[in-house]
């Protein structure tokens, strides 16, 4: 019985609500809880193409467009090295991560998947499919660079 009561702190320890008050790039925000602590929070399961990027500030206008100066509530499951929180941000009941890869404002990160729950995975996958086909978004453009390979020719 004990070990269930802390199994439901820990999940409960994860979920944060609060309301959206900054949009850093299309894949991190920042939220102010009702006890008015910042969270710096990078969405999980997904990156999306970094400012200098093409549809790098598109990107970050969609998600805005989404979460900006709304309630939010927050499915986190660990600390990134940057010490962000990473999160499944809703809005609505909408996930906002998905909803980025389906407008494809964003990748979906593979090399995270196993963080993510197996329906997750499956939504995720299809969602970046969809906007693969559809050209959607980024997947206008001939050659997109996904934001990784982006980040390690700058290096």
């Amino acid at each position: 019985m004990l070990g269930l009561l802390l199994q439901a702190e820990q999940i409960l320890a994860d979920t944060i609500t609060g309301r959206v008050v900054g949009v850093s790039d299309g894949d991190t925000i920042t939220v102010l809880d009702s006890d008015k602590v910042r969270h710096k929070v990078r969405l999980a399961g997904i990156d999306a193409p970094e400012s200098k990027q093409a549809f790098g500030q598109a990107s970050k206008k969609h998600l805005s467009d989404l979460v900006f100066d709304r309630d939010v509530t927050l499915d986190c499951g660990k600390v990134d090295k940057y010490r962000r929180e990473v999160c499944v941000v809703f809005v609505d009941s909408q996930d906002a991560n998905l909803a980025q890869v389906k407008a494809g404002m964003g990748w979906w990160y593979r090399k995270y998947q196993k963080e993510q729950t197996v329906q997750q995975r499956a939504e995720y996958e299809a969602a970046e499919a969809a906007a693969i086909k559809g050209m959607v978004g980024l997947w206008q453009e001939t050659d997109p660079i996904a934001p990784w390979e982006w980040r390690k020719a700058k290096r």
